[in-house]
């Protein structure tokens, strides 16, 4: 790692099928935290940015969930394939070394492989905590969620649906009570271990 990165207190490292609402739960998670202490990092956002650079593409609409990020969804996870085999950590290491890699918990929202959980599990082991969110297929679907051949079959949808001993799963199939239950219990987690760290106020 490079000296510029600091270590967190936490980092939750999410997991999820497409349509499983991972990002609607990370966002949750940081707005109950406070972003004044938690910052959502996003493992896609330097192969997308570098992507975008080398296709003349427009970064912002690869980084939303529109139909133009759909387009090219399979070239680049083929383009971010050949890339890991290069270096397996490359885009970990890109995703924290951001500004807003000082805050003392950090949410990364979109974990995909095995390589992905082994770098933050290896890198801060004291710190990490992976959590997968689930949906059922039906819920997915209701969300706009579609088998596509070379996409759900491929290690970008599937590398973690196996071999993995999740320290949290998120059930997120549309039962609104359940879900912020599951939530505030993360939320009391992470506040403790702020506490125990630094005495960090959180809101």
């Amino acid at each position: 790692m490079t000296e510029d990165i600091k270590t967190p207190v936490i980092v939750l490292v999410c997991s999820g099928k497409r349509k499983s609402g991972k990002d609607y739960i990370t966002e949750i998670l940081q707005q109950r935290l406070g972003k004044d202490v938690c910052a959502i990092m996003r493992l896609s956002k330097p192969l997308k940015s570098q992507y975008a650079k080398e296709n003349g593409l427009d970064l912002d609409r690869l980084l939303d969930a529109s139909e133009y990020k759909e387009q090219y969804r399979a070239a680049m996870i083929r383009w971010g394939e050949e890339r890991r085999k290069q270096e397996p950590y490359y885009f970990c290491r890109l995703a924290v070394q951001g500004n807003e890699s000082v805050k003392p918990v950090w949410i990364i929202s979109d974990a995909r492989r095995k390589t992905d959980v082994e770098f933050f599990r290896e890198i801060y082991p004291s710190a990490a905590v992976t959590v997968r969110v689930e949906a059922e297929v039906h819920v997915r679907e209701q969300r706009g969620f579609l088998f596509t051949k070379g996409i759900d079959d491929a290690e970008s949808e599937c590398g973690l649906d196996e071999g993995v001993g999740w320290d949290l799963i998120v059930h997120n199939n549309g039962d609104h009570l359940d879900l912020d239950s599951t939530l505030d219990d993360i939320c009391h987690m992470v506040r403790q271990r702020l506490k125990e760290a630094n005495n960090v106020q959180v809101s």
